[in-house]
């Protein structure tokens, strides 16, 4: 199988298709992903969080996004390869917005950019379009502005602020995007969406209705364990198991258990008493 590219993703939706995406920090859990078979892997700003123990999305930089991306893309070779651009590093200008999305290209191999916003972010979405690089919109719960937007809470469940969304995610699709990603949007305004705009909606707690399905890796494998969103499905729950890998490690260790026999490289008793020797 060859590289997935954007217009593959479009094409996607066109013939009904699901699509599948999941963050990856790291080039280990990157490959796994890669290899598995999703359609896209986000090098996703909540990095900051899950690799780098920040309390939200917002400290994160430009340079450990591409750090992390780059690490990424060693391990994806069929997968789109998405950047997260962080805070504040498309907000202040488009020109601005421009340099930095090319940063994700030339310096860290991404396919792509995803931002935050709807309507008021359409300048940043044309100029990085025009510049010819595709870019991924994300409305709904935007983590980067979830303070003005009251918390980490549903979007969209009045009428008023439904059909922003709906607005918004016109407007996106006009300016260029190629994709949609849609966070924490009740099913039904989801569902509206998705059948409105040409361009793939991909879901993260808004629905079966959405082309598509995005987690945190990390909350799909149970290695994320402070704090768990409603709307994860945990198809594993590694964290225990890591947790007990430990305790035997330092366990066999304290005990002479670890290294065995198998684990040691023998050398004879001749050679340990030649060694004694030359002191």
């Amino acid at each position: 199988m060859g590289k997935k590219t954007v217009v593959d993703i479009q094409r996607m939706k066109r013939e009904a298709r699901r699509i599948t995406m999941l963050t990856a920090y790291e080039v280990g859990f990157a490959r796994m992903i890669d290899q598995a078979g999703v359609d896209l892997v986000l090098v996703g700003d909540s990095l900051g969080m899950v690799a780098l123990g920040y309390g939200s999305t917002v400290p994160v930089t430009m340079e450990e996004m591409l750090h992390h991306a780059r690490a990424v893309s060693r391990g994806v070779e069929q997968a789109v390869l998405v950047g997260d651009m962080p805070f504040l590093s498309y907000q202040i200008d488009a020109r601005e917005a421009v340099a930095n999305a090319g940063r994700f290209f030339k310096e860290a191999g991404c396919d792509a950019v995803k931002l935050e916003g709807g309507r008021e972010v359409i300048p940043q979405v044309e100029a990085i379009v025009r510049a010819g690089m595709p870019v991924m919109g994300h409305i709904g719960l935007t983590p980067q502005t979830a303070g003005r937007l009251g918390g980490f809470k549903v979007q969209g469940r009045d009428l008023a602020s439904a059909r922003r969304l709906v607005e918004d995610a016109r407007a996106l699709a006009e300016a260029g995007v190629f994709a949609l990603v849609l966070e924490c949007v009740p099913d039904q305004v989801a569902a509206v969406i998705t059948e409105t705009v040409e361009v793939p909606t991909i879901g993260i707690g808004a629905g079966p209705h959405c082309d598509g399905q995005v987690l945190v890796t990390h909350d799909l494998v149970g290695l994320f364990d402070r704090f768990t969103p409603s709307f994860v499905k945990k198809y594993a729950n590694l964290a225990p198991i890591v947790r007990q890998a430990l305790a035997s490690f330092i366990e066999d260790v304290h005990t002479g258990a670890f290294p065995a026999a198998e684990h040691t490289f023998a050398a004879s008793e001749e050679l340990r008493s030649l060694l004694l020797a030359d002191d």
